[in-house]
C-alpha cells in the first residue's frame, strides 16, 4: 500500500503574486491598462473577456491596490481605471511574458507585433542585479531561507 504525499508547499512571494495576478483575464486587463485603454468597454473589447469576469476581476485588482478606478462621467456614473504604483511596476513583467511568448509559443511570426524601445531597438526586456548588472538567469539567484508551510505550524 502507498503512503499518502506529504503537502509542505513551499512559502513564497510568487504564489501570492499568482493570487493577485494570476489569472488570464486580470493579466490582459493589466495589459490594457499600460497600453492606454482605460475604459470598461475598451479592455472588455480587446481582451475578449467576458463582461462579468472582467468586472470581478478588475475590482479583485483593485482591492488588492493594483489598480485605482476613477468617476470618469456622472450620467450614466461610468468609471475608468489607472494603474497604482504597484500596478505600473508589472510592466516589465508584462514585457517579459510577451516577449518569451513571441520567442517560445506564437508559431505565426507574421502576427508578433514589434515593441521598440525609445532608443529605437527592438524591445527583449533583460532583468539584472541591481547591485552589480549582471543578468539574472536560472541558477545565479538563490534564497537565504527555504521556509515551508510545517515550518509555521505551532
Amino acid at each position: 500500500m502507498r503512503k499518502p504525499r506529504l503537502v509542505d508547499p513551499r512559502i513564497c512571494s510568487i504564489d501570492a503574486a499568482l493570487k493577485v495576478i494570476g489569472e488570464k483575464w486580470a493579466l490582459l486587463a493589466i495589459r490594457e491598462l499600460t497600453f492606454g485603454s482605460a475604459k470598461f468597454d475598451e479592455i472588455v473589447k480587446n481582451t475578449g473577456a467576458p463582461r462579468d469576469v472582467l468586472a470581478a476581476r478588475l475590482k479583485a485588482l483593485e482591492s488588492h491596490g493594483v489598480i485605482a478606478k476613477e468617476k470618469y462621467e456622472n450620467r450614466p456614473v461610468r468609471y475608468q481605471y489607472r494603474l497604482s504604483e504597484s500596478g505600473t511596476q508589472l510592466f516589465a513583467i508584462l514585457h517579459a511574458i510577451r516577449d518569451w511568448g513571441d520567442r517560445f509559443v506564437r508559431d505565426d511570426p507574421e502576427n508578433v507585433v514589434v515593441f521598440r524601445h525609445s532608443c529605437g531597438a527592438v524591445l527583449h526586456p533583460k532583468f539584472v542585479c541591481s547591485d552589480c548588472g549582471e543578468e539574472l538567469k536560472a541558477g545565479s539567484v538563490h534564497s537565504e531561507r527555504d521556509i515551508h508551510r510545517s515550518d509555521l505550524e505551532v
